[in-house]
């Protein structure tokens, strides 16, 4: 499977956002819109610091 789990990096911390994101689409000016396995979308509003895809993981850092 092709998921990975979104997470915000607050200083030296993590906040897991989504699990399973399938789909992740820019929606607007540091805007992107989450989907994960079921459908269930968020949207979350940073820049993408890290995307470790061999790991399933990707980074979001607010702007």
């Amino acid at each position: 499977m092709c998921e990975a789990n979104v997470y915000f990096r607050h200083k030296d911390e993590e906040e897991l956002i989504m699990n399973s994101v399938q789909i992740m689409e820019p929606d607007g000016e540091g805007v992107w819109r989450l989907t994960d396995l079921f459908g269930d979308q968020k949207t979350v509003k940073g820049h993408i610091k890290e995307m470790n895809l061999v790991n399933h993981r990707i980074l979001f850092e607010r702007s």
